[in-house]
């Protein structure tokens, strides 16, 4: 007889953030296969990063709703089979129709599993009885930065081993770690999470609220920006290889986030977190200018990775920084899940559409991403005086 408790339950969890880094992994690492093979422009790429993020935000605002009407292990096993299928169809639906029609169809239903994802790791995380939760919480988190690596690292091992021809192939096998945590998520236990006062309430100090925002959506524009087109930029950009852009693109860029995240999970208690948040913001926007603007490609890759690592705090920090300046509950985190989402959806289709507009420069469209992370610069300075009176 299988006894499961909750070591169990959180590896389905830690799985379920690998799966998401998958969602919003694989298909740029095919973007300059896509282009070379069914000719998609940087403009229809765009389309394709803005649609699906803006699908997980709308997941994101219905969750509520979603939540009362089922519970959150049917959520959790149907999140990973909207992925599985997703995938399946990513490496069917381009070859029997209009390509770029295929892949968006198959981008929007992973996009689902995603957005269901991001709306029911964290509370199934929460209501596991363990200690030192807020730890946990914080090192789950840095399950997706790390199974971006996995994902980097397997798929172009992959390639190198059979051909970037046999892509479609990559995409079925990656359909199996969702179909099967969809299996595992039927089984674990799920243990309920205590009712919270004020779990329908709004944040009681709405201005430095709405300046938390601005910070989560510029930390979501920032981190998925750079995210989605790192592999790219270093392929055509760059004149890296293939295996090589992919590497050092997004792999290096997800690893220095995942570090800035453990980090953040073991010492993060011990740190002035408005401070920290603050050069990290600065030292993301200098990532973005050195990777925009040095003449050197291995520079160009330093400036990658510093944005890594500089943005990985933002998120998680905000989150924690809203618990500690703002009084709200689950609603509170709700918008806030939103706002990221927004920044997640706007940042990479503004660098696209930026880089088609001059010819096809990423570098361009990285240049003007520099922006995002000082206005979340710009925000936390706005916070000073109530983190000052908190002593946070």
């Amino acid at each position: 007889m299988l006894h499961l408790g909750p070591r169990h339950t959180l590896t389905a969890c830690a799985l379920g953030y690998v799966t998401q880094a998958v969602v919003a992994t694989l298909a740029p690492l095919l973007f300059s296969t896509f282009r070379s093979s069914f000719g998609v422009t940087l403009e229809e790429l765009s389309l394709l990063v803005f649609l699906s993020f803006a699908v997980q935000l709308i997941v994101d605002a219905l969750s509520p709703l979603l939540m009362r009407c089922f519970s959150l292990r049917a959520l959790a096993v149907a999140a990973h089979l909207f992925c599985a299928v997703g995938f399946l169809l990513l490496a069917v639906l381009p070859g029997r129709m209009v390509p770029f029609t295929g892949i968006m169809i198959a981008a929007l239903l992973y996009a689902v599993g995603g957005g269901l994802l991001e709306v029911v790791v964290s509370p199934l995380i929460e209501a596991c009885p363990v200690r030192r939760k807020t730890t946990l919480m914080n090192l789950l988190h840095s399950a997706y930065s790390w199974g971006q690596v996995i994902v980097v690292l397997l798929t172009t091992a992959f390639f190198a081993l059979v051909g970037i021809a046999w892509w479609r192939a990559a995409c079925l096998l990656w359909a199996i770690l969702p179909a099967l945590n969809a299996v595992w998520f039927g089984l674990v236990p799920i243990y309920s999470l205590p009712e919270e006062r004020e779990s329908r309430s709004a944040p009681r100090r709405t201005g430095p609220f709405l300046l938390l925002l601005t910070v989560i959506a510029a930390a979501g524009a920032a981190e998925v920006a750079v995210s989605q087109w790192a592999s790219a930029f270093a392929e055509k950009g760059l004149g890296l290889t293939k295996s090589a852009g992919d590497l050092a693109g997004i792999c290096l860029f997800a690893a220095a986030m995942g570090v800035a995240r453990l980090l953040f999970g073991l010492k993060g208690e011990r740190w002035n977190l408005r401070k920290v948040m603050l050069g990290g913001a600065a030292a993301c926007a200098a990532g973005y200018l050195l990777t925009a603007l040095s003449p050197w490609p291995w520079l160009s890759l330093a400036g990658c990775c510093l944005c890594g690592l500089s943005v990985g705090v933002l998120w998680p920090g905000t989150l924690t920084l809203a618990a500690k300046l703002v009084r709200g509950g689950k609603l509170m985190y709700a918008i806030l899940a939103l706002a990221g989402d927004v920044g997640c959806s706007v940042g990479p289709a503004a660098v696209g559409l930026l880089a088609q507009s001059r010819g096809d420069s990423l570098s361009f469209g990285l240049l003007i991403a520099a922006g995002f992370p000082l206005i979340a610069v710009v925000a936390l300075i706005a916070l000073r005086p109530l983190a000052k009176e908190k002593g946070v």
